[in-house]
């Protein structure tokens, strides 16, 4: 279980003591920073769930740490509380207006820091979880569009500093209307569900993705993987929804799901966009769709070629993957 931490910043060490001992009797990972300086190189290295930050330091006040910490998409959502003996109110005014989530004078009581800091956690906690739920798809608990377009900006911009490869796959799921029309509504969202799972348990990079693009359609997003790799996670993806032997029956034929894919690997260039890739991507699938079910069709820049194959229960994991004659 996650165990909220807390900095607290000050640099009276009697005040350091009397604070840490006033939160001990909560559930709170503590620490101290005796200055402005050494709060931001702790905070750095280990980013707290809360700030407890006086205002009056001799290196670094109160006031300029808050400023550097919300100029910092990496902690700007930091809570800060500032702790002082001013009790001017544009002194109050300019801790806010910087982004304090509040600002308790001293003398403090100590049931009052205890309660405002337990307040800020949990509104912390609950700001967070929204902005989890904003970026998953409600059905099939992936990430959603919304999310993958985010991640997708954020991988080209570092393959293309790093000048390594980024592939998208934009994948649909084959005979899944007559399936859904045939087996019904909960059949067919568990079915979704399901495909999901498979799909998201067959990637193996830290940075790989599988969201919902809408509807029956996912997309993947490989960062950093060299076009073999791609590849292979690919064959993966779509034999794992093979594996699940979902489908239906029809005239004494049985019809199971399948997904069909486009992939597109390339090192993103200076004069390039996101939105490209993704284009290039889908018609890819579209090719896919158009030779049949369960097909992967794959495209590199830099002379990798393309091709398009099927991808059958027994297809190898590690084909060879140079380009078709």
């Amino acid at each position: 279980m996650h165990r909220p931490s807390v900095l607290i910043v000050d640099d009276t060490p009697e005040n350091l003591g009397l604070l840490k001992r006033h939160l001990a009797s909560e559930e709170y990972d503590v620490r101290i920073a005796p200055g402005g300086a050494l709060a931001l190189e702790s905070i750095a290295a280990s980013p707290p769930d809360l700030v407890l930050l006086d205002v009056r330091m001799p290196d670094l006040d109160g006031f300029e740490v808050c400023r550097r910490l919300k100029d910092d998409e990496r902690t700007a959502d930091i809570p800060v509380i500032f702790l002082t003996a001013l009790d001017a109110a544009d002194d109050e005014e300019t801790g806010l207006d910087l982004g304090a989530a509040d600002y308790i004078a001293k003398p403090f009581s100590p049931a009052l820091v205890r309660a405002r800091v337990r307040n800020h956690l949990a509104f912390a906690n609950q700001r967070k979880l929204l902005e989890r739920l904003a970026q998953l798809d409600p059905l099939t608990e992936t990430a959603n569009r919304r999310r993958f377009e985010a991640a997708l900006d954020d991988a080209w911009m570092s393959c293309r500093r790093q000048g390594s490869h980024l592939s998208v796959a934009m994948m649909d799921v084959d005979g899944f209307k007559p399936y859904n029309d045939s087996m019904g509504h909960p059949a067919g969202d568990r079915a979704l569900r399901l495909i999901a799972a498979a799909l998201s348990g067959s990637l193996r990079g830290d940075s790989d993705l599988v969201a919902r693009y809408g509807g029956d359609e996912f997309v993947a997003l490989l960062p950093a993987a060299s076009p073999e790799h791609a590849l292979i996670a690919a064959r993966r993806m779509l034999r794992s929804v093979q594996a699940l032997d979902l489908g239906l029956t029809v005239d004494g034929v049985v019809r199971r799901l399948s997904v069909s894919m486009g992939l597109v690997t390339i090192i993103p260039a200076d004069d390039g966009a996101p939105a490209a890739l993704i284009e290039h991507a889908d018609a890819n699938l579209y090719c896919s769709k158009r030779a049949g079910r369960s097909r992967l069709t794959w495209s590199g820049a830099d002379g990798l070629g393309s091709r398009t194959e099927l991808i059958s229960a027994d297809t190898p994991a590690l084909e060879p993957t140079s380009p078709a004659p």
